[in-house]
């Protein structure tokens, strides 16, 4: 895949020592080292190999970089949603699979920002119980779903947005655990009661949480570290609809991996959104939700310094996880592998229900392969081959006969 005309790393690269010495004392450390890790991604600095065509009379060689494999770069995360993608299809079910988003509002996002760990994982509790909790409702499926979900933290624009996007199997294993109970073909629960739910379990959750001392609050907010402040602040959000979106079910469990590949392995902002930056700032592309057509699609430009503190709003706290299993898929008790083979033994017995009218799903964003010995040449189509691997700082013996016609080697 050709490589973007500008990356965020260029973006770090050129702007981020003046953006560091300005901001200093309010950068965290773990801010600090994903922008190291994104200037050096696929860089000399980091080492790589070079790679010759098995073809004598071919003889194209490539030079490879290593590339950083953090996962707020927007370089790695290609082959990452491949590699996930592939250990992902064993778990696939002859089932419909519908995606729902889980939504904060602003309120709770704000403070979320100064409580990530805390706040992202009640996010995911109030979520992942909300959905278990109505599908296994006999008024509405009455079943055990399987739920992978997926944290998001980011707008469009790239302001603090926390969301999570789930993707759930369109039926379940009943209660006794004797059928497969298949949703309807368009339809999995109403997304009201999701809503409403959602908004009661959350809420109760930052309370207790508020009451145990788990959350913290600085500047502005500081003055909700007052049990009877934070219930006021939160009072309004009890009256207010709270946004959960279920879209149209997918046409097969494989169009289900490639959507979500796109979403589990996703950064704040791609490279292929970036248009242009210079002293003056930083151009990209990005969609206005509140707008249907092609004229959602618009550009921003946000002054450098700006670009770089919105990116770094979504470096996760270490440790974190953003992708979980629930339900089906969850490994606590009975393991997943037999959950799910109690699951195809019961579909493959259940009543056919006609398939809904196929949805459009886009690939991996960034999906390039991983390059090695099986690696084809972009020349001839043979193999390439490893002949040399080099260490980080240090420049490769073999080199690119002229002329350099080719594009390095993408080693996501």
């Amino acid at each position: 895949m050709e490589r973007p005309a500008l990356e965020v790393a260029d973006v770090f690269r050129d702007f981020g020592p003046a953006w560091r010495q300005a901001s200093r004392g309010h950068v965290s450390h773990a801010q600090l080292k994903v922008m190291q890790a994104i200037e050096v991604c696929r860089t000399a600095a980091l080492g790589g190999y070079v790679a010759r065509c098995e073809n004598d009379a071919c003889g194209h060689t490539d030079i490879a970089y290593r590339s950083c494999r953090n996962r707020h770069c927007p370089k790695c995360q290609g082959s990452q949603a491949l590699a996930w993608m592939e250990d992902r299809k064993a778990e696939l079910l002859q089932a419909p699979y519908f995606h729902i988003v889980f939504t904060l509002p602003a309120e709770v996002g704000a403070i979320a920002y100064q409580n990530k760990a805390s706040i992202y994982a009640l996010l995911f509790k109030a979520a992942s119980e909300t959905m278990l909790t109505i599908a296994a409702d006999p008024k509405h499926l009455g079943a055990k779903v399987g739920i992978t979900a997926v944290l998001h933290t980011w707008g469009s624009a790239m302001t603090h947005h926390p969301h999570v996007h789930m993707i759930v199997t369109g039926g379940g294993i009943s209660a006794d655990g004797s059928r497969w109970i298949s949703s309807r073909p368009e339809y999995l629960v109403p997304v009201e009661v999701l809503s409403a739910l959602f908004r009661g379990r959350m809420l109760a959750l930052l309370i207790e949480a508020h009451t145990a001392g788990r959350l913290n609050f600085f500047g502005e907010f500081q003055h909700l570290a007052d049990t009877r402040a934070f219930k006021a602040y939160l009072g309004p959000l009890w009256k207010r609809d709270w946004f959960v979106y279920a879209k149209r079910p997918f046409a097969g469990p494989e169009q289900v991996l490639a959507y979500l590949s796109r979403y589990t392995h996703r950064v704040a902002i791609s490279n292929r959104r970036l248009i242009s930056a210079d002293a003056s700032g930083v151009t990209f592309k990005y969609k206005d939700y509140r707008i249907e057509g092609p004229e959602r699609y618009k550009t921003m430009t946000l002054e450098t310094g700006e670009f770089i503190r919105r990116f770094l709003l979504h470096v996760l706290p270490k440790g974190f996880h953003r992708i979980r299993h629930y339900g089906l898929l969850a490994n606590g008790g009975t393991r997943r592998v037999e959950k799910l083979a109690r699951a195809r033994e019961l579909i493959a017995a259940a009543p056919r229900i006609a398939p809904s009218q196929p949805s459009r799903c886009a690939p991996a964003a960034d999906a390039t392969p991983s390059p090695g010995i099986d690696h084809p040449c972009p020349k001839c189509g043979r193999r390439m081959l490893i002949i040399e691997n080099f260490p980080e700082g240090a420049t490769p013996r073999h080199r690119r006969p002229p002329p350099a016609a080719s594009s390095p080697i993408d080693t996501s």
